[in-house]
């Protein structure tokens, strides 16, 4: 007599982002936490990357129509419970993204919005930023900025943890999401302390920082952590909450690959 195996039914997190080819960023982080987490992780990718640990040495964009249609693809036979939007390259990827979301179904979105690289060099046109603000971000459950794209945000630079609560607030109100505002370059604080409003409360989350050790992708990690918790039914600030302590062990515990520091999601999957 056969014997039907059951399966367990994971909760799926999309990320539409671009791809980093060293893996320690993009939708490889995205992946790796997303299966730490206990998500099953699918992807549209925006861009391909040339990359490793010391650079970038060359990016192709994918073309708007083709983000479309892995999006389409993916919402037909494995629709999200929650999705994670980091590195959208250019205005006519903003704009579909956009539609696509404005005019169909919208799970809890969390946009991490990269516009600005580890060497604060801006990565949008004005074009594509003002697309961001104007289209994506009134879309959002929550948006993921850390010190430079939120001062692009606010149009103003954030120089304390006072700046830095006051852009919080300011995002909300501007774009109507919750706001989680990264202060890991303010290096007045001893810690790194990110600041999260909702509109209800101003939460102030706060880590030992860990000293000499490569942070690359963990504004995707982090992000990523935010969108698993909500695909796993949490709510947004318990999500928040969760991936603070997600990111910083993953920070803590991060391994090396031929010399070069890599985030460690699996370590800090079993330690929480």
């Amino acid at each position: 007599m056969k014997m039907k195996m059951k399966m367990k039914n994971l909760p799926i997190a999309l990320t539409i982002a671009g791809s980093d080819s060293g893996g320690g960023a993009g939708v490889q982080a995205d992946l790796k936490t997303f299966a730490a987490l206990g998500v099953h992780g699918t992807t549209a990718i925006t861009c391909v990357t040339a990359q490793n640990p010391r650079g970038v040495t060359g990016i192709q964009p994918v073309r708007a129509d083709m983000v479309q249609q892995q999006i389409e693809a993916l919402f037909a036979e494995l629709k999200p419970d929650a999705v994670k939007i980091g590195m959208l390259f250019s205005t006519a990827i903003i704009r579909t993204v956009a539609e696509f979301f404005a005019s169909g179904p919208r799970p809890p979105l969390v946009v991490d919005p990269v516009m600005v690289a580890t060497s604060r060099a801006v990565l949008l046109k004005p074009s594509a930023i003002r697309a961001l603000k104007e289209r994506l971000l009134p879309l959002a459950t929550l948006v993921t900025p850390n010190l430079d794209e939120a001062e692009l945000l606010v149009g103003r630079k954030l120089h304390s943890l006072a700046d830095v609560r006051d852009a919080a607030r300011d995002i909300h109100a501007r774009f109507g999401c919750a706001a989680l505002v990264k202060g890991g370059h303010l290096r007045s604080e001893r810690d790194a302390v990110d600041i999260f409003c909702d509109g209800h409360a101003l939460t102030e989350l706060r880590a030992r920082r860990v000293r000499g050790v490569s942070t690359h992708g963990t504004g995707c990690t982090y992000s990523a952590a935010i969108a698993a918790g909500l695909a796993r039914g949490q709510t947004l600030p318990r999500a928040v909450e969760a991936a603070k302590n997600f990111i910083t062990l993953a920070i803590r515990h991060s391994y090396s690959a031929a010399g070069h520091c890599v985030l460690n999601q699996d370590a800090a999957r079993k330690i929480i």
